[in-house]
């Protein structure tokens, strides 16, 4: 399923980037390669730091789906990758690429504002967008209220883990490696926009 075509998956409410619990996932993953196995290893570990059996299956499954839209080169850098902000940057990516909603709103609002040079994210900025999405989802149109207050928070939460806007709320530039960019560049070179302050080369013609 292309990006453009994926549900809109609202299942991102509990908790944030999991920056440290991605990456333990990952190395367990890496040597079952079996989803199902590190998720039952990782639950009998006691990985998440939630004290109910439920949200504790919710949570791994969450950043599951957030590590199996990386490719096996991805969660190797992710794993061996020692910079702490390279490995959120790429784990930033991977949610993005899970949750389309995620995607658009750094794609339409955040990057649109950056180019603008209108810095300031204001809260209203995600309710305005979520409610013209609602208008053609309807998915996202019997989303409860608190909930879409619930989404945006986790939202703005997981852009300030990453450094994409700062404690303040305003859109930061993103820097990445040379060896990040060369493995997205790799990978998916257009995912390259869910950085804002990143210029993407344009092929010669």
């Amino acid at each position: 399923m292309s990006q453009s075509n994926q549900t809109y998956k609202t299942s991102f409410t509990s908790g944030g980037l999991f920056q440290n619990e991605c990456v333990e996932l990952a190395v367990s993953y890496l040597e079952t390669n079996d989803w199902n196995t590190t998720i039952s290893q990782l639950k009998a570990d006691g990985l998440t730091s939630s004290p109910k059996e439920k949200s504790k299956h919710r949570i791994l499954r969450e950043i599951v789906n957030r590590l199996q839209t990386l490719s096996e080169t991805e969660l190797y850098f992710l794993v061996e990758e020692t910079d702490r902000r390279d490995q959120a940057l790429l784990i930033w990516l991977s949610i993005c690429r899970a949750y389309r909603l995620i995607r658009e709103f750094t794609l339409e609002i955040v990057q649109d504002r950056y180019l603008a040079y209108q810095l300031e994210l204001p809260p209203s900025s995600f309710d305005l967008f979520f409610e013209h999405k609602a208008e053609w989802d309807d998915t996202l149109a019997s989303t409860s209220a608190s909930t879409r207050v619930r989404l945006r928070q986790v939202l703005f939460k997981i852009m300030r883990e990453v450094g994409i806007i700062s404690e303040d709320n305003r859109i930061q530039t993103t820097y990445l490696s040379a060896s990040l960019r060369r493995l997205i560049e790799e990978e998916m070179p257009t995912d390259l926009a869910v950085f804002p302050g990143i210029v993407i080369a344009r092929p010669l013609t």
